[in-house]
């Protein structure tokens, strides 16, 4: 049994083949090719209507609105998630960033502390660490 987003998809490819199918015939209509263009029409229909039955079997799916910001740009859909995962990489990065900046902050800060304060920092540090 084939899983249900793929079964979708296939059904979807078919469709959008017969949509560019019938592009091409009505681009170049001849009036001998008007049962054709009928057929393909009939299967369009027919295809809707099989994509209807199936988003039953998905129930919900969620889906950003960028992605069909990306479709409308004729951009492909795929794009959205390559994009998504390089901000995350530049956005992991620049905390990654800061993170060290604070480390080395508190570090040099420790130093100084114990520099100025060092019978306090002691007994802040026994406090802490009785043994």
């Amino acid at each position: 049994m084939e899983q249900p987003l793929e079964n979708l998809e296939l059904h979807l490819e078919m469709f959008i083949e017969n949509v560019r199918q019938i592009n091409i015939i009505v681009s170049d209509f001849q009036p001998q090719g008007q049962n054709g263009l009928n057929q393909k029409i009939n299967s369009l229909v027919s295809g809707l209507q099989e994509v209807e039955k199936l988003k039953n079997q998905l129930g919900d799916v969620y889906v950003p609105f960028e992605v069909f910001e990306y479709i409308d740009q004729d951009k492909n859909p795929n794009l959205y998630t390559k994009d998504c995962m390089d901000k995350a990489l530049t956005k992991n990065e620049e905390v990654r960033g800061k993170i060290d900046s604070y480390r080395k902050f508190k570090e040099h800060m420790l130093v100084e502390m114990y520099k100025t304060f060092p019978n306090e920092m002691y007994q802040m540090y026994r406090a802490i660490r009785p043994e």
